[in-house]
């Protein structure tokens, strides 16, 4: 594939994730995250390495890391995207430590999830596949989150999964969710 059509099948691909994103957080309740997300990938230091990279079935950071053993872009998209599990994560007197993510992050997250498997998998996605993902690889990663927050993400892809998107999607269900979560890990550490 030629470097021309490389950028554009890039940028068509950033473009419907980012679509995706946007109607799965505007369903979420949390529409400006949708708008605003991923807006970094445009960026010249996200925006080459990931034509050079690119084949359209995976993630243009898994060549690049496989290539170089890092990702100049990955480094830069996960320090200005907080929707990102590693955002989270820091090192204090050695050891690593995970803070409990913000609502509108976390949920943005899953959105994330969904939108990218939905971008990647086309006509063949199905409402299942981000939970398998998320239990495949994201949730096997060697970033540290917080347990309620795997949680949190861990009951929300598997109501997708079972209940479909347009039913779990509702802002009511995720604060509810998150709330409880969140009660049972931060707050029972203040009484």
């Amino acid at each position: 594939m030629n470097i021309i059509v490389k950028t554009f099948k890039h940028l068509h691909l950033v473009n419907r994730h980012r679509w995706y994103v946007f109607k799965y957080s505007v369903k979420a309740g949390i529409p400006f995250r949708g708008m605003i997300h991923d807006l970094s990938k445009y960026s010249p230091t996200e925006f080459f390495e990931s034509v050079k990279y690119f084949d359209g079935h995976r993630s243009p950071i898994v060549f690049c890391k496989m290539d170089k053993g890092y990702s100049k872009a990955w480094l830069h998209h996960k320090g200005r995207n907080k929707h990102h599990l590693e955002y989270w994560e820091d090192v204090f007197k050695g050891e690593r430590i995970a803070a409990f993510i913000p609502y509108k992050y976390v949920v943005e997250s899953i959105c994330d999830k969904l939108a990218a498997t939905k971008a990647y998998n086309g006509k063949n996605f199905n409402q299942k596949q981000a939970l398998e993902y998320w239990e495949k690889v994201d949730k096997n990663n060697p970033t540290k989150i917080h347990p309620g927050i795997i949680e949190f993400i861990d009951t929300v892809l598997k109501e997708i999964a079972d209940n479909g998107i347009d039913n779990t999607l509702k802002p009511k269900y995720l604060k509810e969710t998150y709330k409880n979560i969140k009660d049972k890990y931060i707050n029972k550490n203040k009484s």
